[in-house]
């Protein structure tokens, strides 16, 4: 089939290379977000699909918004059967989905009808799944409602970050997309409506939303600092200013710390939480470096008694 993929981020990029590589499809033109500023200097740069598809002497096309007309219209010229799409970051108007004779398939990084929206995997860490996965559907108006073509699993790890999964969810899921494409060229692969039951939905996770609640149970903490690693950044506040929270371990047998309390040690550092405390492995204080949670506790020499949280004047 004649391809036209849709992707923004470097999650997206196994997808484009597994259809690339496939054999059995022509990636005619790649559709990704405006060239967008970043570091220091604030220069424009491309996104990572669009640098891939330029390596691969691919068409790129960066609307500025898909119902864009020129676009559409160019779309149109091309004449794509499909178009796959990995986390393009952009809602796609109906006269864009009519265009593919195959409509817009999009691999999205949940087990469906779970986890419908922006951060799949970052809510689902957070909320302490056992077993998630990625699933291809037909892009229809409602926000990834649409018809499932295929699934697959994968076990979500005690240790696992946000970030951890969803890379290892992007290489699996590539070759879930290629898979899809394969089976609607040759018409083995029908999609099936989702169930009503088992709908949540994964809004985008916002900074205050990464901030920690030392009140809450030790698991509610852990899973949070896992689930916006690496991004937005589990963070909370000490001395007035903002301290990134990196990575955190469980300590059941500790209780007798209040929430947000700290308790330093020679090589550890302790934290209350509202059920047993837990341990600061790695932090990032306001304006440095990632360090050890006992190198900056060292550093900043913490009082008896002294806490986590409070006011953010930082």
């Amino acid at each position: 089939m004649k391809l036209v993929f849709a992707g923004t981020p470097e999650v997206a990029v196994p997808a484009l290379d597994a259809l690339l590589a496939s054999g059995r499809h022509e990636v005619a033109a790649v559709v990704t977000r405006p060239d967008a500023p970043a570091g220091r200097g604030r220069r424009l740069v491309a996104s990572p699909v669009a640098q891939r598809a330029e390596e691969a002497g691919i068409e790129i096309l960066r609307p500025a918004r898909p119902r864009d007309e020129e676009f559409q219209a160019r779309l149109r010229e091309i004449a794509p059967d499909c178009c796959p799409v990995v986390a393009y970051g952009a809602l796609l108007p109906k006269s864009a989905l009519e265009i593919p004779r195959h409509g817009w398939v999009n691999l999205h990084f949940s087990l469906l009808p779970a986890w419908r929206g922006a951060a799949p995997v970052q809510h689902s860490v957070m909320a302490g799944d056992q077993v998630t996965g990625a699933s291809t559907f037909r892009i229809e108006e409602g926000l990834d409602t649409g018809p499932v073509f295929g699934i697959l699993t994968e076990d979500v790890r005690p240790t696992d970050t946000s970030g951890d999964l969803l890379t290892r969810l992007a290489f699996a899921g590539a070759g879930l997309l290629a898979a899809t494409m394969d089976g609607i060229e040759d018409g083995t692969l029908r999609a099936v409506q989702q169930p009503a039951d088992g709908v949540s939905h994964a809004s985008k996770i916002t900074v205050e939303d990464a901030r920690i609640d030392w009140a809450a149970p030790a698991l509610r903490v852990d899973r949070v600092v896992r689930g916006c690693t690496p991004a937005p950044g589990a963070w909370t506040v000490f001395r007035g200013e903002r301290l990134k929270l990196i990575s955190v371990g469980l300590v059941p047998d500790r209780t007798d710390l209040a929430p947000g309390v700290l308790a330093p040690a020679k090589n550890n550092v302790h934290v209350g939480t509202g059920s047993h405390a837990v341990e600061l492995l790695w932090v990032q204080p306001q304006g440095k470096k990632p360090m050890k949670a006992a190198d900056w506790a060292r550093g900043v020499r913490i009082a008896p008694g002294e806490r986590l949280g409070g006011a953010d004047v930082g």
